[in-house]
């Protein structure tokens, strides 16, 4: 088996360019989906269920699109055949889903449009965030994965920034961020409009300036075990899996629940804690909501720093623990800073941890898994770590939120004791380089 080359910085900046408008796309999920459904008239106590939807999509999607990609071989490449699909599919559902509240239906008839949306756009997110992953797991030698996967996080990260700023630049450019009981802000749907053209834009750059390798180029410098199990099945795989699939594992669950609840709370959080209400109706919401992005572009902004300083840390388990405890003290800040501008200090230490979790585990995954096989299955059932921690959280997030008195702001401080939690299993983890 040969080596596997070098890659210039441009080669590398290729394979994962596409993972700008993906991440641009999934910025403007992350961030206003709760704006969406409050808007829409959800009640805060029933919020986490409607993010039972992208995890749940994420772990069905994911392994099926990694063992299929495994198996395929087509003149338009492995991976990238899945990329195009799934971002063709987003394009289509983000023109759609900001608008579930202008069809003039019943407001059940509205929950269930936008629920079949946000399914169909988490699904094709997901088809087409995975395939990124994969080609460096095919095309990157292990000297440079983590230089890979920075890359990857930065373009990652720089996609976030656009996407969650584009309400608060629209609403500046001057469409309206009010709109009628029911009904999403023209702020919110362009930047949903605008994000599908990018998203599309991106991935067709990819498909364009990557070239993947044949079989038999493949074959030359990837273990030929990879090509001679391919009867064997997920269960199988997960029983054979290394240790460290598991211990990074652990610490995503941590993580990711804390995210989960980031996700579904900071808007009312942030708007509660600066704005004195969690009113969906009010304009002081939608402007909390558009406040909200640029928290996020900011915890963006910070973890591309971040991201460049992680690879100078000569140890690695320190620089992933020490990112986690900095995001767990940014989360526990956020209902004790009641001016916006004092929330910049909470994302920006938010974005460290961001930036460790972006490129860290898939680091120590991807190199503990060499000479496994089925590198794309075994990344599509690792991002079950990323998903089953989120299903948890959202199946309790109710219950969670009584527990702390019903205030929403009050979940910031759960999303900071999880991410300590997981940085205390970091130490569990055993480094193979």
């Amino acid at each position: 088996m040969l080596q596997k080359p070098d890659l210039s910085f441009w080669k590398l900046w290729n394979l994962s360019f596409g993972f700008f408008g993906v991440q641009i796309a999934y910025a403007l999920q992350s961030a206003n989906i709760s704006r969406i459904f409050r808007t829409l008239g959800a009640d805060p106590h029933d919020l986490s269920f409607f993010w039972i939807l992208p995890p749940l999509m994420g772990i069905l999607v994911q392994p099926i699109v990694g063992t299929l990609s495994d198996k395929t071989w087509c003149r338009f490449g492995r991976r990238i055949p899945y990329l195009f699909v799934g971002a063709a599919v987003a394009v289509a559902v983000m023109c759609l889903l900001p608008n579930a509240g202008s069809l003039g239906l019943a407001l059940s008839a509205v929950m269930i449009f936008g629920l079949l949306m946000l399914m169909l756009l988490d699904t094709s997110i997901n088809m087409a965030m995975q395939p990124f992953k994969m080609l460096v797991g095919d095309m990157v030698n292990e000297k440079q994965k983590a230089k890979a996967y920075s890359i990857q996080s930065f373009l990652c990260n720089a996609g976030s920034v656009v996407g969650f700023l584009f309400p608060f630049i629209f609403t500046w450019l001057g469409l309206k961020n009010t709109a009628p009981e029911g009904v999403v802000p023209q702020s919110v749907v362009w930047s949903f409009y605008v994000g599908a053209a990018i998203l599309i834009l991106c991935v067709l750059y990819t498909t364009f300036k990557v070239k993947e390798w044949t079989p038999e180029e493949y074959r030359q410098y990837n273990p030929v075990k990879e090509e001679n199990e391919t009867k064997a099945n997920w269960f199988v795989l997960l029983k054979n899996a290394p240790s460290t699939f598991w211990k990074v594992g652990l610490v995503q669950f941590f993580c990711w629940s804390a995210l989960l609840y980031m996700w579904t709370y900071v808007v009312d959080a942030v708007s509660l804690t600066v704005w004195g209400t969690a009113d969906s109706t009010t304009e002081a919401y939608q402007t909390a909501g558009n406040w909200t992005g640029v928290l996020y572009a900011i915890q963006a902004m910070g973890s591309v720093v971040w991201a460049a300083l992680l690879p100078k840390f000569s140890n690695t388990k320190m620089a992933y623990s020490l990112s986690l405890v900095l995001g767990g003290l940014g989360f526990a800040l956020i209902p004790f800073c009641p001016n916006q501008y004092l929330q910049i200090l909470p994302f920006l230490l938010i974005g460290c941890a961001w930036a460790a979790m972006l490129a860290m585990p898939f680091t120590f995954v991807t190199n503990a898994l060499q000479g496994y096989g089925h590198m794309g299955a075994y990344l599509g059932l690792f991002n079950g770590t990323i998903c089953l921690p989120q299903i948890v959280a959202a199946l309790l997030g109710g219950i969670v939120l009584k527990l702390v008195g019903g205030v929403q702001s009050n979940m910031m401080i759960v999303s900071g004791v999880l991410l300590i939690c997981g940085a205390c299993a970091v130490s569990i983890i055993k480094d193979k380089r």
